[in-house]
C-alpha cells in the first residue's frame, strides 16, 4: 500500500504525519477526526505493506499483533485502541509512547556508562517479565522495538511474532522454522520451538553485549547454517572486547546468551534482580575468562546439538511461578532463637521443591543507627555487621540449587521498607514472622506483620514461632522418668 498524505481520513481517524516506513508495516502519526472523542494520549496507526512482492507473512503478522495488543495490558505496552478490516484497509491504533529506543544508546558516540547500560538492562527485564506474567513471549526483541520512557520503564513494540500460550500460534501453523530476526533470535527458535520465554532472556543477552561492546555476539547470519552455530558456540567474552565491562555484567550477560535454555536465568525477573544488586551476582569463570571457549568443548556441543530435541516451556506464567524469588524478613532487633529458627524452616520448605528458586535475605534498620561519628556506627560498619549476620543466618539452608543474596535496608517505617522491596524486586514470596502480640491488641495497632500482609504485591506467609532446642531438651528431661518406667507398671 503507498504512503497515505497527511490530512488522509480513514474510519474516523486523520493522517498527521508517516514516522516509520519499515520492510513490513508503515506507521503514522494520526489523530480522532474534529468532533470525535480524545482518548487522553497521543496515536499512532499501523498499516501493513501489502504490495505484490510483500510476503504472507506481513498479514500473518498483522493478524497476530492484533491479537496480541487486545489481551496484554500494562505500562510497559502501548494500549490499544482500534483496528480495521482487513478486507478494506487493514490497521492497528495504539497509544503513541513517547521515548528512545535502545538504538539511541548504541549510535551514541561514546559507550554509555556500565552503571546505565545495566540500569537499561534491568528495565527492559521487567518489561519482559510483565509480559511473561500475562503468558506471552515477545519472540522479536531487538533495539529498535525497545522505547525507554522519560521516566526508566521500558516499552516493548512490535508484537508480530508474539506467541500467546492461551491462543492458537499463528506463525507455527505456517511450519516455518527460524521465524525471529536473525541478529536476536535464541537457539531453541532456530530449530522452530517458540514459546520458551527464556528465548526473550537470550534476545536481552544479546542487546546487553552489543550495549557493552559495540558488536554484536553471532552477527548477522543470514543462512541457516549460520542461525545454527548459536546451537553450540559462545560468543567472546565481552571484558576481552571492552576491558570496562565489570566480571559481574560479563557473568550476566554470558549467563543469557547460553546455547541450551536450562542455563539461563529461569524468568526474566532473576535476570532484572542481578542487574540491580550487582554486588549479590555469584561470579563463576563465565565472568572472569578473557579468553574464548577452545575448540574441542565447541566440537563436544556440536555433536551434542546435532541430535538434541528441545522442548517448549510449560505456560511462561507456570514457570515463572516454579521459579520464584522468595524473600525473608529477618528481624534485628529482641528476636528469639525460636522465631529465627522458624523462620529457617519455613524458607526451606519454600525452597525445596523449587530449584532455581531465588532466596533474598532482608533486614531493615533505623536511619538512627548509622548516624554517629565512630566507627561502631558509621554506615559501612553497621551494614557489614547486619549483612554478617544475615549469612550466619542462612548458613544452615541447603542452597545449593539456588542462589542467595543479602540486604540491609535502612527506613523509619519496616513495613513498607519490605513492601517496597518486594515490588520493586518482583518477588514472589515474603516469608517474615507473626506478630507476637495478642489478637486484642492487634484489633487497636496494626503491627509490622498486618501493615505487610495488606499491602503487599504478593504472598505473605506469617511464621509463627517453634520451641527452640532449649525447650524442647527441658521437655525431653521432665518425660525421661516416664519413658524408663515399666511398660507392665500402671499409670
Amino acid at each position: 500500500m503507498k504512503l497515505l498524505a497527511p490530512g488522509t481520513e480513514l474510519d474516523g481517524f486523520t493522517i498527521e504525519e508517516c514516522i516509520h516506513a519499515g520492510g513490513m508495516a508503515h506507521i503514522y502519526r494520526v489523530r480522532y477526526t474534529e468532533g470525535a472523542r480524545d482518548p487522553g494520549f497521543a496515536l499512532a496507526m499501523k498499516i501493513p505493506r501489502m504490495t505484490a512482492g510483500d510476503g504472507a507473512e506481513n498479514i500473518v503478522s498483522f493478524e497476530v499483533e492484533h491479537q496480541m495488543l487486545q489481551v496484554i495490558s500494562g505500562p510497559n505496552v502501548p494500549r490499544f485502541v482500534a483496528a480495521g478490516d482487513l478486507d478494506h484497509v487493514p490497521y492497528l491504533v495504539m497509544e503513541y509512547v513517547q521515548g528512545q529506543t535502545l538504538q539511541h544508546w548504541l549510535d551514541l558516540p561514546e559507550r554509555a556508562p556500565m552503571e546505565e547500560l545495566a540500569r537499561l538492562g534491568a528495565a527492559v527485564a521487567l518489561a519482559v517479565h510483565s509480559l511473561h506474567q500475562q503468558n506471552t513471549v515477545h519472540l522479536d526483541l531487538k533495539p529498535a522495538n525497545v522505547l525507554i520512557r522519560p521516566d526508566g520503564r521500558a516499552v516493548l513494540l512490535d508484537f508480530g511474532l508474539s506467541c500467546n500460550a492461551l491462543y492458537p500460534d499463528l506463525l507455527a501453523e505456517q511450519l516455518r522454522k527460524a521465524v525471529g530476526s536473525p541478529t536476536w533470535i535464541a537457539p531453541e527458535q532456530v530449530v522452530g520451538v517458540r514459546g520458551d520465554p527464556r528465548s526473550d532472556i537470550f534476545a536481552i543477552g544479546v542487546m546487553l553485549y552489543e550495549l557493552c561492546t559495540g558488536e554484536l555476539p553471532f552477527g548477522a547470519p543470514q543462512t541457516q547454517g549460520g542461525l545454527r552455530q548459536r546451537l553450540w558456540m559462545d560468543p567472546t567474552p565481552p571484558r576481552k572486547l571492552n576491558p570496562q565491562v565489570p566480571e559481574w555484567l560479563q557473568e550476566v550477560v554470558l549467563r543469557c546468551l547460553e546455547p541450551e535454555a536450562d542455563q539461563r536465568y529461569p524468568s526474566a525477573a532473576h535476570l532484572a534482580f542481578d542487574l540491580r544488586h550487582p554486588e549479590q551476582v555469584t561470579l563463576t569463570a563465565r565472568g572472569r575468562k578473557l579468553q574464548g571457549t577452545g575448540f574441542w568443548i565447541h566440537f563436544k556441543r556440536w555433536l551434542k546439538a546435532a541430535g538434541m530435541h528441545y522442548q517448549p516451556s510449560p505456560l511462561p506464567s507456570q514457570q515463572i511461578d516454579e521459579v520464584p524469588i522468595v524473600m525473608v524478613a529477618i528481624p534485628n532487633k529482641d528476636v528469639q532463637d525460636a522465631t529465627l529458627y522458624s523462620l529457617r524452616q519455613a524458607v526451606a520448605r519454600a525452597l525445596g521443591t523449587r530449584p532455581g528458586a531465588r532466596l533474598a535475605c532482608v533486614t531493615v534498620i533505623s536511619p538512627g543507627e548509622t548516624s554517629g561519628s565512630s566507627v561502631e556506627t558509621s554506615e559501612t560498619h553497621v551494614h557489614r555487621h547486619h549483612l554478617a549476620s544475615l549469612r550466619q543466618w542462612a548458613q544452615p539452608l541447603d542452597l545449593l540449587n539456588h542462589q542467595a543474596s543479602y540486604h540491609v535496608l535502612e527506613s523509619g517505617d519496616v513495613a513498607q521498607a519490605l513492601v517496597a522491596y518486594a515490588g520493586g524486586n518482583h518477588v514472589s514470596v515474603i516469608v517474615m514472622g507473626a506478630a507476637t502480640h495478642g489478637l486484642l491488641t492487634q484489633r487497636f495497632v496494626a503491627t509490622v506483620p498486618i501493615k505487610v500482609a495488606m499491602d503487599a504485591p504478593c504472598t505473605v506467609i506469617l511464621v509463627k514461632q517453634a520451641l527452640p532446642f532449649e525447650r524442647l531438651i527441658e521437655q525431653a528431661a521432665k518425660l525421661k522418668p516416664l519413658w524408663n518406667r515399666d511398660l507392665d507398671a500402671p499409670f
